[in-house]
């Protein structure tokens, strides 16, 4: 299917956003942080609210299909599809309201969670679930995903806090979905409660940590089971008067509305927390051991297993955050207690256990959750074609039962020749596993199915549920009708006709999706032709494995840290980290003659914006090295392509500024006249709304002695603060001799312009260690 003239042209002749019709864009937008890859028909980046609504509107009327996008981090392929992708990330994230009295929120669909909890922080609120995407997740994905997080036992899921919602339906016609509020859905919602009730209360999975399906239950103001330390407030709708469709967008995977604004439940901060840290022989005594840890009222229990400690220290990033962890632990619980005082949450924390290792100030217990929410990254970082495999990690089982079921499943695993780790919510007998396996290998295809089956078969028997807060997607949406049976699965079918009766809502997904083994990334047919390299990746198990460390999670599209600052700059997709993976993979499956132009020159552009810093080398849980892919990128692609003038500008610019130096004034001159700089901007491909460096007068030596045999220190002079901020040099020169310390000038000006004699080098280690002493002094 493509898009079709008319619609394209109508598209950008009324419509302010951006439509991106480019095999790059496509490429772009073809995966999210799972093991699937569909390419869409496109994307359209709306600008404003009105642009998001006219352009449902127009899709409706062509017959598009069209599916809403937050930042992709969708761990089950339930953000991507064939159809008009509609990235809601990039222009509508506006936070429209914080009402403190009434301890809501009113937001558009791409606020970032992170940025909410940080807006609401002012007043000691806080959206209550925390999942550990949290600083790039948008509001409508958590929406879309009914996230949980660590917390859930304590706040629930985003149903649970979903108050109301304004949506464009699949025809273009606007809602308002709250409590006693009208809407084109009620007849089907009505029959659906009348005809099949008793069905849902049959039928339900008995743990109330279920995201599988559409929110039925929550129409019947009734759970199976709630969160331990939900207390003795109302829950799942008992409170709601009428019917609210909010909660039924709460897991839908923009299957049946697209989201223009949310409002939502915050909940007050707590005053205090603590962190009890305990070690156990292994992940199933660990398991056994919660039930009796939820007795003691925590807010939180997450298991971190040993292979996540292992590869956390092998990260620069968090391996400076491991001090909390005692030896080499094969398993451990970390127990969050909150309340109002600390010295209480103190007692309780002893109370479990005589060695219990207790993180109390805010930097432990942010050491401790880093390596937690870094567990999918850290566990994906390994660089063969075996890696972990996220399909049956979202599984839920009553707690009581979690020993039994961690037991089981490492039977199931050994029998397919696998492993995996086991990690994140036991306090709600949620465990994250992703089992080891080669898709590219036929065997390791057929495993995905196998242990998916048998996990399902365990799953239900012991009362749990699929999908717990990571979606149903193309993972999961298969095993839908044997989690629930016939008559659910009609209802689900008769909600979505109602809402979206020509299938053009995110289309494949939940009700009709494919078997959970088609559309994956790496299969049978996936062959990647990389290129002899200059730089070595051995370690990584060569270039072609180097690039495929990005396994989409999206950390690099977080607004903060050092990664990745031209993401946080631009916004856009393709100078993100995980972008440029996806091109130059993209690149490298593609055999050499017949490359797509138009791909080469897109991942070229993509990495010209790269500052080479190395900040994903440091805090990218999988250990994705941009610098490097760069650097090797560059070399092969101005093998047969020139390269742009500036290039020269900059590589030359140490012999380009001493040459210059001389004609200091002609130079400042010109860099000061604002037309003579667009000029040598636009033939030299650098901008013109920053001014120019400007020639500065030369530092002067100060001090005495500085040229004497028995020298202190020896300085080597950098180019550009020499001639162009010589206040630099002039300064640090001045320092130097205030501390009494010898300088003598390196020949040359940079690194690679400079010869060190063998004089030089002599009692190089003693002459720094006297610098370093008398600046000390």
């Amino acid at each position: 299917m493509a898009l079709h003239p008319d619609f394209i042209a109508e598209l950008r002749r009324n419509i302010a956003g951006d439509l991106r019709l480019e095999l790059a864009d496509r490429i772009l937008y073809s995966t999210d942080a799972s093991i699937y890859q569909i390419e869409p028909l496109g994307v359209f980046v709306p600008r404003g609210q009105e642009d998001l609504h006219a352009a449902v509107e127009l899709a409706a009327r062509h017959g598009v299909p069209v599916l809403p996008r937050g930042a992709g981090t969708s761990l089950a392929g339930q953000a991507i599809g064939e159809a008009l992708i509609l990235d809601c990330s990039r222009w509508l994230d506006r936070i429209i309201e914080i009402d403190p009295e009434a301890r809501t929120a009113t937001v558009e669909p791409g606020v970032i969670l992170a940025d909410l909890n940080r807006a609401a922080h002012r007043h000691g609120l806080q959206f209550g679930p925390d999942p550990a995407s949290a600083e790039r997740a948008t509001m409508a994905g958590v929406i879309a995903n009914n996230a949980t997080g660590a917390h859930s036992i304590t706040h629930g899921m985003t149903a649970d806090h979903l108050l109301a919602a304004e949506v464009i339906l699949a025809g273009g016609t606007l809602e308002t979905w709250a409590p006693g509020r009208d809407s084109a859905m009620l007849p089907a919602v009505l029959d659906i409660r009348t005809r099949y009730g008793e069905a849902i209360r049959r039928s339900y999975p008995s743990t109330w940590r279920n995201s599988a399906g559409y929110r039925l239950n929550y129409l019947l103001g009734w759970s199976p089971d709630r969160p331990p330390e939900w207390g003795d407030r109302p829950y799942a709708g008992e409170h709601v008067r009428g019917v609210n469709l909010a909660p039924l967008l709460a897991g839908s995977e923009g299957t049946l509305a697209v989201i223009r604004r949310a409002t939502v439940n915050l909940v007050a901060r707590p005053a205090e927390t603590l962190l009890a840290i305990l070690d156990f022989e292994d992940v199933p005594s660990a398991c056994d051991a919660v039930p009796g840890l939820l007795r003691h009222h925590p807010s939180a229990i997450e298991l971190v297993p040993q292979m996540l400690v292992r590869l956390a220290r092998q990260i620069p990033a968090y391996a400076a955050q491991m001090g909390w962890v005692r030896g080499d632990p094969a398993a451990l619980l970390v127990v969050e207690f909150s309340g109002d005082l600390a010295g209480v949450l103190k007692e309780r924390a002893q109370a479990l256990r005589s060695d219990v290792l207790l993180a109390e100030s805010a930097d432990e217990q942010a050491q401790v959750w880093a390596i937690r929410k870094a567990g999918l990254g850290l566990l994906d970082s390994s660089p063969t074609g075996r890696r972990p495999v996220a399909f049956i990690e979202d599984c839920a089982v009553p707690v009581e039962h979690l020993g039994e079921f961690v037991r089981e499943v490492e039977k199931i695993l050994a029998a397919h020749d696998s492993q995996a780790a086991f990690y994140a919510h036991a306090s709600a007998g949620c465990l994250h596993i992703r089992p080891v396996l080669d898709l590219q290998a036929g065997s390791g295809r057929r495993s995905l199915r196998s242990i998916a089956a048998a996990v399902l078969a365990l799953t239900l028997r012991l009362g749990g549920s699929m999908s717990s807060e990571h979606g149903d997607g193309l993972a999961r949406a298969e095993f839908l009708e044997r989690t629930y049976g016939g008559e659910i699965m009609a209802a689900f079918r008769l909600l979505k006709r109602a809402a979206d009766p020509r299938g053009l809502l995110n289309p494949n997904k939940l009700v009709d999706a494919p078997p959970m083994d088609t559309h994956l990334r790496y299969d049978g047919a996936y062959k990647t032709a990389g290129w002899p390299t200059g730089l070595d990746f051995s370690r990584n198990g060569g270039l072609a494995r180097a690039i495929e460390q990005c396994n989409g999670q999206g950390v690099c599209r977080k607004a903060g840290g050092v990664m990745c600052p031209s993401f946080q700059a631009t916004r856009e997709e393709m100078h993100s980290t995980r972008g440029r993976a996806n091109l130059l993979r993209a690149l490298i499956a593609q055999p050499e003659p017949a490359r797509t132009p138009g791909l080469e020159l897109a991942c070229a552009s993509a990495l010209d914006l790269c500052l080479a810093c190395k900040g994903c080398k440091a805090e990218c849980p999988s250990g994705v090295d941009m610098a490097k892919l760069k650097q090797e990128f560059q070399a092969r692609y101005y093998e047969s392509h020139r390269r742009p003038a500036r290039d020269y500008l900059f590589g030359y610019f140490n012999e380009l500024a001493r040459i210059g130096a001389p004609f200091a004034s002609i130079y400042n001159w010109a860099a000061m006249n604002a037309p003579l700089r667009r000029v040598t901007g636009r033939l030299l491909g650098i901008t013109d709304q920053r001014p120019l460096p400007r020639y500065g007068r030369a530092a002067r030596r100060t001090g005495s002695n500085l040229d004497k045999a028995n020298e202190s220190c020896l300085y080597l002079r950098d180019s550009f603060s020499h001639f162009f901020e010589p206040e630099i040099e002039q300064a640090a020169l001045e320092v130097l001799a205030a501390c009494g310390v010898s300088t003598r000038l390196l020949p040359g000006l940079g690194a690679g312009r400079t010869l060190l004699s063998k004089g030089f080098l002599v009692g190089a280690k003693r002459r720094a260690a006297a610098v370093l002493d008398a600046i000390h002094r």
